[in-house]
Formats: structure tokens, sequence, C-alpha cells
């Protein structure tokens, strides 16, 4: 049976989709329409966010109880936070192009951070199929899995905010909600941000049940 979070997700996905081009926007210099991106842009950010935060839980869970199911189930929330960094990082570089001119910039402390913290991630996977011994790479990639959630967060939230940045909210800059963010765009916004986790846990409810399964069957 569908769970009703998973019809919540749908319904809210298709919602901010379709309000989120027709609803009315702010018109502001330079952002113009381009606005409506931070419905879609943001959201994707916070399901990626809440997919290595989740993992890294799952990670700190192994180490304490040593369940290899929690290594399992951390595995697959990387694996769905690492893919939601790649449509954030694509609606990121179409963003940049219109309002920045181009579509990357390593003047940019924050575009930068993304683009180390996704390696980084990408060393973790690297690392767990260098591993045969499950317990062994159960218990290195947890710690790793530390290690990385700490330096993306470093990357991402905190040097950003430190130097000076073209991002909304990093640096110099007010935050979106200090002065462009209406009443109209966050009935839309912040149900984007709900409708996005809740797509992120749907796919990762997937891929657990798809591992579990795969675990059993090569240990029968």
């Amino acid at each position: 049976m569908i769970k009703w979070w998973k019809i919540l997700a749908a319904l809210i996905i298709v919602y901010t989709l379709i309000w989120g081009m027709l609803g009315p926007v702010p018109k502001l210099n330079i952002l113009y329409e381009t606005i409506r991106n931070v419905y879609y842009h943001v959201p994707i950010w916070f399901a990626m966010l809440f997919q290595m935060g989740f993992s890294v839980v799952c990670a700190v869970n192994y180490l304490y109880k040593s369940d290899l199911r929690s290594d399992l189930i951390s595995e697959q929330a990387a694996q769905v936070g690492l893919f939601f960094s790649l449509p954030g990082l694509l609606t990121g570089c179409m963003w940049a192009k219109f309002t920045w001119g181009t579509w990357w910039t390593f003047q940019d402390p924050k575009l930068n951070g993304v683009a180390i913290a996704i390696l980084i991630y990408l060393a973790y996977f690297i690392l767990r199929s260098s591993i045969t011994d499950e317990l062994k790479r159960a218990r290195i990639s947890a710690v790793y899995n530390i290690f990385a959630f700490v330096m993306m967060f470093v990357f991402i939230m905190i040097l950003p905010r430190l130097t000076d940045s073209l991002h909304p909210g990093n640096g110099n800059n007010p935050a979106f909600g200090k002065y462009d963010l209406d009443n109209h765009m966050r009935m839309v916004f912040y149900p984007a941000i709900i409708g996005w986790i809740l797509l992120s846990l749907w796919i990762l409810d997937i891929k657990k049940r798809i591992s579990i399964l795969k675990y059993n069957a090569e240990n029968e």
C-alpha cells in the first residue's frame, strides 16, 4: 500500500512545479523571473543535506550498535543525497548563467565548496568498493562518513559565510527571506522544502528495500 506521506510528497511536488511557474513573484532587478528557481534549487539542496545528515546518523548508529543494517541504510542515504546534489548543482549553474552571466565562477566559495563536497562523497563510495570485508568496510566507511559530513558542512555552510560570496545569505549578502521572499512565494517555497525531502525519503525507502533484499539473498 502507498503510504500517506508518499501521496503527500507527490501532491506537493506537483503543486510547487505548477504554481511555482504560474504564481506571482516580486519584480526584482537582475533576478526577474529567475527568482522562481528558488522553489527548486534551494529545496533540492535541503533534501540533499537531509539525506547526508540521515546517512551520518545511521553511520554513528552502526559504530554504536555494530548493526550492518544501519550501514546499508547509511550507504543508500548517501547515494540518494549525492543524487540530489546533481539537480541541485544543475539548477544552480542555470541560475548563475542568467544572473551572474556565467555557468560557473571560481570566485564564489560556495560553488567551489559544493564541488569539493561532491568529490569527498565520491571518495566515500570508492572507499566502500575497495574493501571486501563487510565488517571492516562498514566500520571504516562510518568513520569516513562522519568526516565527509563535517567537511561538507564546513565547505557549504560555514566558509561561504566568512568570506565574500555571490550567494544570498553568504558573505555580506542578505538572504532571500530578508528582502524578496514575499508571502506569495512562501506559500510555495516552504511546501517545496517538505515535498522534496519527502520525495528523497521515498527514493531512500525503495533503495533501502532493494539493498536489504539483495543482502539477504547473498547471505542465505
